[in-house]
């Protein structure tokens, strides 16, 4: 009895202290507090109702069957829509704020909104190495379900929540890249709803214009139903090297050097400084040294960005085993370096054994529940982007970065970028070795101010022939973002398809420019 009193009064000089405050001041200024106590918990609601969802489309397979019903519905919506007149653009019915991207996407209030509740697993040919997927599929889910049958995808872009969806018709990368190139080079096959109302399927060899033009669409293009994914066989860990690297130059060489090597099945850097970085590369294996076993996912393990800095600190190597799915989703639990903005105890170790199992706050949540003066605040005082540039370009685009932003850690990520058809093809006529630079947190460059700074980033990307990864708040005008991005494949097929007056143009869909 005695503890439900102190609960109560708890509660009470909190309700307080909040009314005190007032409320919009806690939630800028002390946005841990709503955090810790509402969205945490409400994110452990949210992943118990989809993996019991998910468990049950399993034991009854239902999906397959459900799929086919499911896509006549979307299609019943589309031909309704031009019955109607044809008056509004289209887009899916998802709420804006349910995706990852921290762009608030206004235009869902004025489409007609197309209702998608597509998010299974519909199939596994082991005999083709292909999983076959709805778009609404995540990241956490699909390791969940393939890891036990022995199989995982080549690209397992870092968060949990990311789907199969925004990874195609966006961009999604990650540390095996340098092999395999972006999620959408790990694709054999798309299902989409047209304009029209009809069901393709493109691939390489069939309507295969539409497979190539579909990555980095938004959809603008139709509306996915499936995709057709590689599966390569699991293995039990990732043997991790730690190699901390000081000076700029020798940063860049050594994971250029590293990014080329083929016998490593990762590739990833960390900088924390402009001249300090921990370049770290793994191969996949079935045997381990049991001492050097880090079960780094585990709730009350440290964060693994603090962890890999340990060895930046120490100036040591090391060499360590992660469990394959751990080292899958190890930027999961801290949303890369985000969440120390946002409960910055949150590597505590009190703070990680007692409550470390309800991280990471969704960021749907987040977004959800932010607020105009939070959105605001971001939006002027943080960053969150990834730029792909020529791996020749690295040391001078570090340089960029850390004049115009300043913001540490900085990701890096190789990736091998083939010259097929699209919006994003090297400038030469062969495959390139590209790297993403991702920068996410809070600038200290002295004359950083969101709208110039970032146009000027954007300038200088557009000068080394990189691309901005479209999730994030782009400021080019339409003459600069076409110059970035081949447009040819993609306003040939909106004409030949008849998408103009269905869904918008993608520049339309994404820049500030065009939304404000």
């Amino acid at each position: 009895m005695s503890a439900l009193w102190s609960v109560g009064a708890g509660l009470l000089l909190l309700l307080l202290w909040v009314r005190h405050r007032g409320l919009e001041a806690v939630l800028v200024h002390h946005r841990w507090v709503f955090v810790c106590l509402f969205l945490l918990p409400l994110s452990i609601l949210f992943d118990i109702y989809y993996q019991l969802r998910a468990w049950a489309v399993w034991r009854l397979h239902s999906a397959p069957r459900q799929h086919a019903q499911r896509v006549r519905h979307i299609q019943e919506q589309v031909r309704e829509w031009k019955k109607e007149g044809s008056k509004r653009y289209m887009c899916t019915g998802r709420p804006g704020w349910l995706t990852v991207s921290l762009r608030v996407g206004k235009y869902k209030k004025t489409h007609k909104n197309i209702m998608i509740n597509l998010m299974d697993v519909l199939e596994v040919d082991s005999e083709r190495q292909v999983v076959r997927v709805e778009p609404l599929v995540s990241m956490g889910q699909l390791t969940a379900y393939l890891n036990p049958m022995g199989w995982t995808i080549p690209v397992v872009p870092e968060l949990d929540d990311l789907t199969v969806g925004g990874l195609i018709m966006g961009t999604g990368i990650e540390s095996s890249s340098h092999i395999y190139g972006l999620f959408q080079h790990t694709c054999v096959a798309y299902e989409l709803v047209l304009a029209d109302g009809s069901l393709v399927r493109c691939s390489p060899t069939e309507n295969s214009d539409l497979f190539y033009a579909v990555p980095w669409s938004c959809g603008t293009l139709g509306f996915l139903v499936a995709a057709e994914i590689k599966m390569i066989p699991a293995k039990k860990y990732v043997k991790i090297h730690y190699k901390p690297v000081r000076g700029l130059q020798k940063i860049c060489e050594k994971f250029t050097e590293e990014s080329k090597k083929k016998e490593n099945s990762f590739v990833e850097g960390l900088m924390y400084s402009l001249d300090e970085a921990v370049i770290m590369t793994g191969v996949l294996t079935d045997e381990a040294e049991p001492s050097k076993i880090n079960r780094i996912g585990n709730y009350y393990k440290p964060w693994f960005f603090k962890h890999v800095e340990k060895y930046l600190k120490a100036d040591r190597t090391g060499v360590e085993y992660i469990p394959s799915r751990h080292y899958y989703h190890r930027h999961t639990r801290s949303i890369f370096w985000e969440l120390q903005d946002i409960i910055p105890f949150g590597n505590n170790p009190v703070f990680r054994y007692l409550f470390g199992w309800m991280v990471p706050p969704k960021i749907s949540l987040l977004k959800l529940t932010q607020g105009e003066a939070i959105r605001k605040l971001y939006e002027q005082h943080h960053v969150v982007q990834d730029m792909l540039v020529p791996m020749k370009s690295l040391e001078k685009s570090i340089q960029t970065f850390h004049i115009d932003l300043n913001v540490y850690p900085i990701w890096l990520c190789p990736f091998i970028l083939p010259n097929n058809p699209g919006m994003v093809h090297p400038k030469g006529n062969e495959t390139e070795l590209y790297v993403d630079i991702g920068a996410y947190g809070e600038p200290k460059s002295k004359q950083f101010e969101a709208r110039a700074s970032m146009r000027q980033m954007e300038k200088f990307v557009r000068s080394v022939h990189g691309f901005q990864m479209l999730y994030a708040d782009c400021y080019m005008t339409r003459e600069e973002f076409w110059d970035m991005f081949d447009g040819s494949l993609y306003h040939k097929l909106r004409e030949q398809m008849n998408c103009k007056d269905a869904f918008p143009e993608v520049y339309d869909k994404i820049c500030k420019a065009a939304r404000h």
